[in-house]
C-alpha cells in the first residue's frame, strides 16, 4: 500500500500577468522542489503553481516520476472511497498559488449546467464541464475586484464620471440612478437595471471606448474621480484608473472598475467567488482553491478569447458591499496545539465554503517547537507551506518542510506538523463528503 504522505513536484504557468523571477512566489515555491525542466529565469513572469490531478498540469510524485492522477486512481484508500467513487478518481479541487504583478481578465466561471453546455460547444475555449466555484487567500497583501459595488455607488460614479456615462448611455443610467433611489424597488428591478447599464457598457464600441477612456484618464490625472458613499479614496480609484491603463491601455476594464466592489485582503483574508460571480485580480500573492476547472469566461483586462455576451448574460447581478464577499475564517475543531504552539499565539483556521468540493485550513505556528496534531480527515488533502520551516510526520513517517513544500495526504491520516522557525506558515486543501465533520458543522 502507498504511505499517505507524498511529496509532489507541481508545475508552474508562466503567464504575461505574473511576477517577474524570483520576485513571484509561485516561482519561488516551484524552484523550491528540485526539477530537471524548472529554473527561474530572472526576465520571465510566472504567474501560476497549481497542485492537484487537473489533467493540464497534474502534479507528480517527486520520488518516483509518477502521476499524482496515477497513484490516486491505482489506490482508493488515499482518496477514500465515497470521494473516488464520486469524482472518478480525481481530486475534487485544485489548488494554486497565484503571482500577480498585473491586471487579469475581467471574468466569472460558469455554474455546472452551463459548463456542459460551453464545453459542448466550444471544447477549445471551455476546456471541461465543470463549474469553477473558487476561495482566494491572501499571502501578501492582495487587490481585486470583487462582485457589483451597491447600487448607490454605480449610480454615484455614472452621474460624476461623464465619460463613463456616455457609454452606458443616458437611458440605461438613468434607470440605474432611479432604481438604487427608490426604497420600493424590488431584488429583479434592481438586478435587471444593473444588468442592462453593464450589458451596454460592455458591448460598447471599441472606438468609442478608446476616445472615452482618453476622457477617464485624464479625470484620473488631474484626481478628478469621487468616491461619492464608496469605501475606496479618490487617490485610490485615480491610481488605480492610471495603473491599469498603463497595463491595458484603452480597456473596456477601466470603465468596470467602477461597476465592481474595490478590495484589498491582508495576509490570512479570504474571499469566495460562487459561479457565476464577476471578478478580476489586480495584484498580490495569494492561495487560490477551486473546483477542478480551468474555465473562464472573459470580457476585459485580457488578450485572450473573450465572450461578453455569455458573461454579461449569466453574471447573478447580485450587488453588495466587498465585505459580504469576504470569508470569515474560524478555529479548526479538529487540531490540537502543544503548549509552545497555545502559548506562543500559534493558531490554525478553517476557511468552509459553503460547497462541498473543497475547504482550507491555514495553521501559522509562531515558534521553534510549536506543533500541530491534526485528526485524520475521510478525505485526501494537499499541504504547501509557504513560509519558515519544520516537519511533517504521518504515522512513522516524518519528512522535512520548508517554504514552496508540498505534500498529499491520505484520506484518514493523521498528521504532526512542527515547526523548526519562526512563524511556519501552511496551507491545506480538502475534501469531504456525507457524514464527514465538515457536513456537520463546521
Amino acid at each position: 500500500m502507498q504511505v499517505p504522505l507524498i511529496r509532489l513536484q507541481c508545475g508552474c504557468n508562466s503567464y504575461d500577468w505574473g511576477k517577474k523571477g524570483k520576485d513571484s512566489a509561485a516561482a519561488r515555491y516551484a524552484a523550491a522542489t528540485p526539477s530537471d525542466t524548472f529554473s527561474i529565469q530572472e526576465d520571465k513572469p510566472y504567474a501560476e503553481l497549481w497542485m492537484g490531478t487537473h489533467p493540464s498540469l497534474p502534479s507528480k510524485d517527486l520520488t518516483t516520476g509518477r502521476s499524482l492522477v496515477d497513484l490516486v486512481a491505482d489506490n482508493q484508500a488515499l482518496m477514500g472511497s465515497d470521494i473516488s467513487s464520486k469524482y472518478h478518481n480525481k481530486l475534487p479541487f485544485l489548488f494554486k498559488v497565484l503571482s500577480i504583478n498585473k491586471a487579469l481578465s475581467i471574468q466569472a466561471h460558469p455554474n455546472k449546467k452551463l459548463a456542459e453546455q460551453l464545453h459542448a460547444k466550444d471544447p477549445k475555449n471551455y476546456p471541461d464541464d465543470n463549474h469553477k466555484p473558487e476561495m482566494t487567500l491572501a499571502i501578501t497583501p492582495f487587490e481585486g475586484l470583487c462582485g457589483f459595488r451597491p447600487l448607490k455607488e454605480i449610480a454615484h460614479f455614472l452621474s460624476t464620471i461623464p465619460p463613463l456615462r456616455s457609454l452606458v448611455g443616458d437611458e440605461a443610467a438613468s434607470s440605474l440612478e432611479k432604481v438604487s433611489s427608490s426604497s420600493s424597488a424590488s431584488v429583479d428591478e434592481s438586478k435587471q437595471a444593473l444588468k442592462t447599464a453593464f450589458s451596454t457598457l460592455m458591448k460598447s464600441d471599441r472606438s468609442l471606448v478608446a476616445e472615452k477612456s482618453n476622457d477617464l484618464l485624464s479625470l484620473a490625472e488631474s484626481g478628478n474621480i469621487t468616491p461619492g458613499p464608496s469605501v475606496n479614496t479618490s487617490d485610490e480609484l485615480c491610481e488605480l484608473v492610471t495603473r491599469c491603463n498603463s497595463q491595458f491601455p484603452q480597456d473596456i476594464g477601466l470603465f468596470v472598475l467602477f461597476f465592481l466592489n474595490y478590495v484589498k485582503l491582508s495576509p490570512g483574508q479570504a474571499m469566495y467567488l460562487k459561479a457565476d460571480d464577476i471578478h478580476a485580480y489586480i495584484a498580490g500573492d495569494i492561495i487560490e482553491c477551486m473546483a477542478s476547472s480551468d474555465n473562464v469566461i472573459r470580457a476585459g483586462f485580457t488578450p485572450k478569447f473573450q465572450d461578453v455576451n455569455t458573461l454579461t448574460d449569466i453574471l447573478t447581478y447580485d450587488h453588495d458591499p466587498p465585505e459580504q464577499q469576504l470569508l470569515k475564517p474560524v478555529d479548526y475543531p479538529y487540531v490540537t496545539l502543544n503548549q509552545t504552539a497555545y502559548s506562543s499565539g500559534s493558531d490554525s483556521l478553517l476557511y468552509d465554503p459553503p460547497i462541498e468540493e473543497f475547504s482550507v485550513v491555514r495553521t501559522v505556528l509562531k515558534k521553534d517547537g510549536a506543533k500541530a496534531t491534526f485528526e485524520g480527515i475521510a478525505g485526501p488533502s494537499i499541504i504547501i507551506c509557504t513560509s519558515g520551516s519544520g516537519n511533517i510526520s504521518v504515522g512513522p513517517k516524518t519528512e522535512e518542510i520548508k517554504e514552496g513544500w508540498v505534500y498529499f495526504v491520505g484520506a484518514t491520516a493523521e498528521v504532526v506538523l512542527e515547526s523548526d522557525s519562526e512563524d511556519m506558515v501552511t496551507f491545506r486543501a480538502f475534501c469531504e463528503i456525507d457524514d464527514s465533520p465538515k457536513q456537520n458543522g463546521h
